[in-house]
């Protein structure tokens, strides 16, 4: 099946072409997926999908077929399995940058898509509600991480003109080495390595983004009701069966 959806970014199209390409940046962002491994062109992941009870998880790959930058277009295709059952998934992604300002920029995004198993329950219809809205949660996400990055530059930017406005020269004890016990610095690197290896991925509750479940919910009193009268129904039946 064919699905379309599109979604802004809040960088100039140069800049978010760059993001965008850069699988380990955005990758947190991506509902349910967690990136085990990328080289550059391929890549391998999982992705968690929840059916009410029923945990699902996809374990696959993926690879860019086409980076055109000058059209600014990128395709990708990726495949999955489930780890404990026989359901696939297959899709062809074609996304194509255009500029709408200085600042912002809206990516197209189709999706060529193969479902095989349980999740293929859910028809044409209410797959592309589903790809709307986790589009919708990756965008923004996404957003957020751009102007986290930007106002912690501004900031860091700032805190070191401050730093250097207000150094004085160091007295000649500070050359020593610091204590053994003292603390430090902790190297960023590390830290982001282990806050990503730690990071716990949501799985994708698809009864709750296609709203089955609260459709459920509002129809469980009328279901009780109906029942009840098919009670009293077959009460007052038999009673006239027994006279």
């Amino acid at each position: 099946m064919r699905l379309d959806h599109d979604f802004t970014v809040p960088a100039p199209v140069s800049e978010a072409w760059q993001v965008l390409l850069d699988v380990p940046r955005i990758a947190p962002c991506m509902p349910g997926a967690t990136l085990s491994e990328f080289d550059g062109e391929t890549f391998t992941g999982t992705v968690k999908v929840k059916l009410g009870p029923v945990s699902l998880t996809y374990r696959g790959s993926g690879r860019f077929v086409e980076t055109d930058e000058a059209a600014r277009r990128v395709v990708i295709e990726a495949s999955g399995k489930e780890s404990r059952g026989s359901g696939t998934a297959r899709a062809t992604v074609t996304a194509t940058l255009v500029a709408e300002d200085e600042s912002t920029t809206r990516v197209d995004v189709g999706t060529d898509l193969t479902v095989t198993g349980r999740p293929a329950q859910f028809g044409r219809g209410m797959l592309s509600d589903v790809g709307a809205r986790l589009i919708g949660q990756f965008a923004d996400c996404l957003a957020r991480t751009l102007a986290g990055e930007d106002t912690a530059a501004s900031g860091g930017a700032a805190g070191a003109e401050k730093g250097a406005a207000e150094s004085t020269p160091a007295p000649a004890a500070s050359e020593e080495e610091p204590p053994s016990g003292a603390e430090q610095p902790a190297r960023g690197g590390e830290n982001e390595a282990g806050k990503e290896a730690e990071r716990e991925v949501q799985p994708i509750d698809l009864f709750e983004v296609t709203g089955v479940r609260e459709k459920a919910r509002k129809a469980a009193p009328y279901a009780l009701a109906s029942a009840a009268a098919g009670a009293v129904l077959y009460l007052i039946r038999r009673r006239r069966r027994n006279r």
